[in-house]
């Protein structure tokens, strides 16, 4: 297997991305979500991997003010168990710090106990419960959230960074 990259989403990149969603959760987002959020969501912030010219994960992310509310983190079946989620959800929360966040927060399903472990693993803690959070089903999602963010890059810039 090659090396996968891990980089900033672009609307290129959206197929891709619907495509994984639409893989991985049974009530996806549709394409036209994920195109608003890279058009109209000033808030939206996401991050591709990339291997081989074709997307295998995504993570994203609302960015308001100081917290960072993780949106949807998926990555293609056949590329499960290599850490890209692992790899995505960190390159995430050096992302958020970069921008000044200083807590993160997720809804992850009661049962996904995989996840619940990845994120334990970074430094996510439950904080609370939402009843019957998920449509499809009308499962639990435990509400998670780090306060453990790393160390923000001193040179870090974005296409959106303001210089006053």
């Amino acid at each position: 297997m090659s090396e996968y990259l891990i980089r900033r989403m672009t609307l290129a990149d959206v197929d891709g991305v619907y495509a994984i969603e639409s893989a991985s959760f049974p009530k996806p987002w549709n394409r036209e979500d994920f195109v608003k959020e890279m058009t109209a969501n000033a808030c939206a912030r996401y991050l591709v991997a990339e291997e081989a010219g074709e997307i295998i994960g995504f993570a994203g992310a609302w960015i308001v003010l100081d917290e960072a509310h993780i949106t949807n983190i998926a990555v293609l079946k056949d590329h499960r168990g290599r850490g890209i989620g692992k790899a995505l959800t960190q390159a995430l929360l050096q992302y958020a710090a970069n921008l000044g966040v200083v807590y993160a927060t997720l809804e992850v399903r009661r049962s996904n106990e995989i996840a619940q472990k990845l994120y334990k693993s970074l430094g996510f803690e439950y904080v609370g419960l939402r009843k019957k959070y998920y449509e499809n089903n009308g499962e639990d999602a435990f509400i998670f959230c780090c306060q453990r963010m790393p160390e923000p890059a001193p040179d870090f810039e974005e296409p959106e960074t303001v210089h006053e």
